[in-house]
């Protein structure tokens, strides 16, 4: 028994060192993100220098209003960055895409009128 627990231990360690030593060769193999850890902003003016400002959704008017608030939503602005990174779309682009996304999870049309069938609209 103690002869077989050896040999494995030993052919693991063989085996590590040579994983380690060719990692080099293997290890684009492995699907990994492009990023590690992604910083968010935390402010209106950091938000604007990651790029999540645009002509229809302008943040240069909080900023210049002296908004005291902590910047955009962290789950959204990270949502949001996910998919302009993955689809390579603009900022515009990502934020509409992630609204229809919480439109569908919410059973909501894309034209913004709910999908229940008992929903009742007196207008």
């Amino acid at each position: 028994m103690g002869y077989v627990l050896y040999s494995l231990t030993f052919l693991s360690l063989v085996l590590a060192t040579a994983l380690y030593l060719t990692r080099n060769r293997w290890t684009y193999l492995i699907p990994l993100p492009g990023y590690v850890y992604d910083r968010l902003p935390s402010s209106f003016s950091n938000d604007i220098e990651s790029g999540l400002s645009s002509s229809d959704f302008d943040l240069f008017a909080n900023l210049a209003a002296g908004d005291s608030r902590q910047g955009l939503d962290q789950r959204a602005k990270r949502e949001v960055q996910k998919i302009m990174r993955n689809s390579r779309v603009g900022f515009d682009e990502a934020r509409r895409i992630y609204i229809e996304e919480g439109f569908a999870r919410n059973n909501i049309g894309a034209d913004g009128k709910p999908k229940d069938p008992k929903f009742v609209s007196f207008s």
